[in-house]
């Protein structure tokens, strides 16, 4: 599946919802199913800054695609690292660099989001980019 094609599967998912408490909800479920980071990499270099809740990001390049885990402190935000590394995951950089995630708009997730937790999910994205980065060709 591609990325597109993963961002429409997700698209489709939330308008399943008509109400943001709804949505939220759904963003806690899927925070509950995020492959955890490894408790050792929980550490000061892999915490995203700029984010109001704690998230750990770890990655990893397994012969040439990116894997990704983390964690959060913080329910939505766990939710919301989930949904990235949902789209993101075991990805070539070149993919990562390229992907134009407009599903974050199309389903209103960036407009419902305090600004503080909108700054976080710009963080998260620079963060698995330049992971991406440093592993392009």
């Amino acid at each position: 599946m591609t990325i597109e094609e993963t961002e429409k599967k997700i698209v489709d998912e939330f308008s399943a919802f008509e109400d943001w408490m709804d949505k939220y909800e759904y963003l806690i479920e899927l925070g509950s199913e995020l492959e955890i980071i490894a408790p050792e990499l929980k550490t000061p270099e892999r915490l995203i800054k700029g984010c109001q809740s704690r998230v750990w990001l770890g990655a990893e390049n397994r012969n040439g695609a990116i894997h990704l885990s983390a964690d959060s402190d913080a329910i939505i935000t766990k939710g919301i690292i989930s949904l990235l590394i949902r789209v993101f995951q075991d990805r070539t950089p070149e993919e990562i660099l390229s992907a134009k995630l407009d599903f974050i708009d199309q389903i209103g997730l960036r407009q419902n989001l305090s600004p503080t937790r909108a700054n976080g999910l710009v963080s998260m994205i620079e963060q698995i980019r330049a992971y991406a980065l440093s592993w392009a060709k």
